[in-house]
């Protein structure tokens, strides 16, 4: 590791040579001067892990000193040294950006903490996040091992994006190395799992099955609702588990969680079926037979998700909650965002208010398309971070800013996730194949059955069936269904772009979020 180097600057810089030789028993490489001028000329040509500063010196003080060497460097910590603790000098420090700050007499002992409290606090997390990994590895390792249910498999993927999130703090490529490699099998064992027991569960009579799409308003949104306090369902598309948590600390500024749980997506984990499903609290079996002239198949013409507002009329008439008034609101682009954001406050009359926020979604396909959000968006850290990004700056953050002050409820969810693919299997299809990278249906399909999960009778997965003797299969883990013909190229072009539509642990797993205003 790198001597951290430290300029220390001080007109009285002869009595502290104690200290000096101090700080460099400890390892450090301490560079002192005695004016603020040579301090700034200083960090031009030189690299400063810390600087250390008096605040009182001739010629131009430590607070135009600091000022000046911000204007050279703003991310170099400065702390000041000063015998003086009014609350004037403070204000002005800290509006400054000093990093610290510490009172004469200064003791070595105390310079020494505040560096270590800069300089190796990163590392000191970093080594404590490994070494709190290494001891949860085996835990995680005995529950994949122990046969998990649908509850148990919602708290290890839960584990395993807390331990995702705390592994951006370490600096160790091996323990990323072994995460990633103990999220890949926790994924390949997801896939058995969800491959053994999903028809099960959408059996009507099943006694064990986990809240999934078409059962989310009835258990988890519409008991919420109440008349005398607005709930806004917020549904963003395409939001997965790990994208909830970089935006939580946003959505805690203005609203208290309550709770936060999550629930399964249908199959395919695709807009079009997962969402009609919300919507209709039906199958898409069901919808197609309820709504013959609405429910349209991959391969028909028209949109897709153009009648929610419809199926979810018929929902609430089926529940008998007929009673609730409610509004419907799609956000497809900027400017339906800031018609929501202008409006907002006339929604506060309704018992519900459903925001169906379509950004996740559009930013994983265009980071298919376009090469500068490859680069944006290049792992899962930067997906994050983008979306936090772009919610922080959203008309839906602004719009519910307006109303936080409000007593209202609000329950976030969305229809599905996507998982970064990596591992491409060929499929043969007719025409009429659909060309969903994560899932694909149709007529005589070709492929390798240990690739998928198959269902050669559409109607056990709970789907219509297309065209006769069409079959549905699902691509698991990382994989993407990839055609032979010009086959590279499309590998290529694929590889490492975010899908979603199959069975992994990150489109299935989703957030549903009861939040009220604090």
């Amino acid at each position: 590791m790198s001597v951290a180097k430290i300029l220390w600057v001080d007109d009285e810089m002869e009595s502290l040579q104690s200290q000096k030789l101090f700080l460099e028993h400890k390892g450090y490489e301490v560079h002192t001067l005695t004016n603020g001028f040579d301090a700034i000329d200083y960090v031009k040509d030189n690299l400063v892990d810390v600087v250390l500063m008096d605040e009182a010196m001739p010629g131009i003080t430590g607070l135009e000193t600091l000022a000046r060497i911000k204007e050279v460097n703003s991310r170099i910590p400065v702390v000041l040294i000063t015998k003086n603790e009014t609350e004037n000098l403070m204000d002005d420090a800290i509006g400054s950006q000093i990093t610290d700050y510490l009172i004469k007499p200064v003791n070595p002992n105390q310079v020494l903490l505040t560096l270590k409290k800069i300089i190796d606090n990163k590392r000191l997390v970093a080594e404590k996040t490994t070494s709190a990994y290494q001891q949860q590895f085996r835990e995680l390792f005995m529950a994949l091992s122990n046969h998990p249910d649908y509850n148990e498999w919602m708290e290890i993927y839960k584990k395993l994006v807390y331990w995702e999130l705390e592994m951006e703090k370490s600096d160790s490529p091996e323990m990323r190395e072994i995460f990633q490699s103990q999220k890949q099998e926790a994924n390949t064992e997801f896939f058995k799992f969800i491959s053994k027991n999903y028809t099960a569960w959408l059996d009507p009579k099943s006694f064990s099955a986990p809240i999934m799409s078409n059962h989310l308003f009835q258990f988890k949104v519409l008991p919420q609702v109440e008349k005398g306090v607005p709930t806004f369902f917020i549904l963003i598309d395409n939001l997965r588990y790990d994208q909830w948590k970089a935006i939580q600390p946003i959505f805690a500024e203005s609203f208290r969680v309550l709770e936060e749980e999550t629930f399964y997506s249908i199959l395919p984990t695709a807009t079009q079926y997962c969402r009609n499903a919300i919507f209709a609290g039906l199958l898409p079996v069901d919808i197609e037979k309820q709504f013959p002239e609405q429910w349209k198949n991959d391969d028909e013409e028209g949109g897709k998700n153009l009648f929610e507002e419809d199926f979810f009329k018929a929902q609430l008439k089926r529940l008998k909650r007929e009673d609730i008034r409610f509004s419907y609101h799609k956000i497809v682009n900027h400017h339906d965002g800031q018609q929501l954001v202008g409006n907002i406050h006339n929604l506060l009359q309704n018992d519900l208010n459903i925001i169906v926020y379509n950004f996740v979604d559009m930013l994983s396909h265009a980071r298919t398309e376009m090469e500068v959000l490859k680069e944006l968006a290049s792992d899962e850290a930067s997906y994050r971070s983008i979306t936090k990004s772009w919610f922080e700056h959203s008309p839906l953050h602004q719009a519910l800013k307006k109303i936080a002050d409000k007593n209202i409820k609000i329950v976030l969810a969305t229809d599905h996730g996507s998982v970064r693919v990596n591992t491409p299997h060929k499929v043969i299809g007719d025409k009429q194949t659909t060309a969903n990278l994560r899932y694909k249906h149709g007529r005589n399909l070709n492929f390798e059955p240990k690739d998928v999960l198959a269902f050669k009778d559409p109607k056990l997965a709970g789907l219509p069936v297309p065209n006769v003797n069409s079959s549905f299969i699902f691509a698991r883990e990382d994989g993407f269904l990839c055609y032979p013909n010009n086959y590279n190229h499309y590998v290529n072009y694929y590889k490492n772009t975010f899908q979603h539509g199959g069975i992994s642990l990150e489109e299935m797993i989703v957030p549903v979020i009861k939040m009220v205003s604090k």
